[in-house]
């Protein structure tokens, strides 16, 4: 199968599942709402080797908000509710509500998942603090020395996916970048998913496990790494073929993520020099959940 003459693999891209919390940070600017949600989602690439996957999911403008101001929504994602819980209540605490205006907001207030984040939040302000609505909302108002910090009571949590992907291969290292950071855009525009690799985009690739360092539980996937095509037996880097990035793609349910991919793909091939999309799988080891390249256009 060709897309604008871009080689698509008759292959699948293999996901599982994980604990999503989404949530809401709402500021004064659009500036410090985005600061705090980059803060709060720092090392947030891979759960390899980072406490959580984290990112922005989408922004919001002002009318579409509780308190009426500019917001940012996020995800957090872990394999376990307790773990998720541990990392809201840090992440939050420490990167938000240390933030200059911030105040958030439960994303998933419908979920039948919730944790007390906003209720044990409250104790940072020893015992100044106090409740107000918002929107409908439970807050807790936590003196600052800015004014006043505003928590909900509790946030939310899913079962959800990680690990959608797609693999790019162009011709050279920046044809494929503005390939993948296309990619990465028209995704911004899919709600419910997030990309949580650095600006979106995968440079390095890995494989379970390791060929020779058997202490190492991910390694660079060598059959993808196109500086030593010549050398590696079986690679998978044609002759033409110079870079590849990969998208990774977390999202709320399969069907954000499998429009996330195709809207990700067709952004990728419009680009000349893009060779060929791929995806990377176990076999099926690793989850449950396929999105089959083809069956997606």
């Amino acid at each position: 199968m060709e897309l604008n003459g871009v080689e698509i693999e008759d292959t699948f891209a293999e996901a599982f599942p994980i604990k999503i919390s989404r949530i809401l940070i709402t500021a004064a600017t659009k500036r410090w709402a985005t600061v705090a949600a980059q803060e709060a989602t720092g090392f947030g690439t891979s759960v390899i080797g980072c406490p959580a996957e984290a990112g922005i999911e989408k922004y919001a403008d002002a009318s579409e908000t509780p308190d009426g101001r500019p917001g940012v929504y996020i995800q957090l994602c872990t394999f376990g509710f307790k773990s998720l819980e541990g990392q809201l209540l840090e992440r939050v605490g420490q990167c938000i509500l240390t933030a200059p205006t911030t105040a958030v907001f439960n994303g998933l207030p419908d979920a039948e998942k919730q944790f007390d984040t906003g209720r044990k939040l409250k104790y940072f302000a020893d015992g100044t603090e106090s409740e107000t609505e918002v929107g409908g909302r439970k807050m807790h108002v936590i003196p600052m020395m800015e004014g006043d910090f505003l928590v909900e009571d509790t946030l939310g949590a899913v079962t959800a996916i990680a690990g959608g992907n797609f693999f790019i291969f162009g011709d050279t290292q920046m044809t494929t970048l503005t390939a993948a950071e296309n990619a990465v855009d028209a995704i911004g525009a899919v709600d419910g998913t997030i990309t949580p690799f650095p600006g979106g985009i995968v440079a390095s690739g890995s494989k379970a496990g390791a060929n020779k360092y058997k202490f190492l539980k991910a390694t660079a996937n060598e059959k993808f790494c196109p500086s030593i095509k010549d050398k590696v037996e079986g690679s998978e880097i044609p002759a033409d073929v110079n870079c590849v990035y990969e998208i990774v793609i977390n999202g709320l349910d399969f069907e954000s993520i499998a429009k996330a991919t195709e809207m990700g793909i067709r952004a990728a091939v419009a680009v000349p020099g893009i060779k060929k999309i791929t995806a990377g799988n176990y076999g099926g080891s690793l989850g449950p959940h396929k999105f089959n390249l083809h069956d997606l256009f």
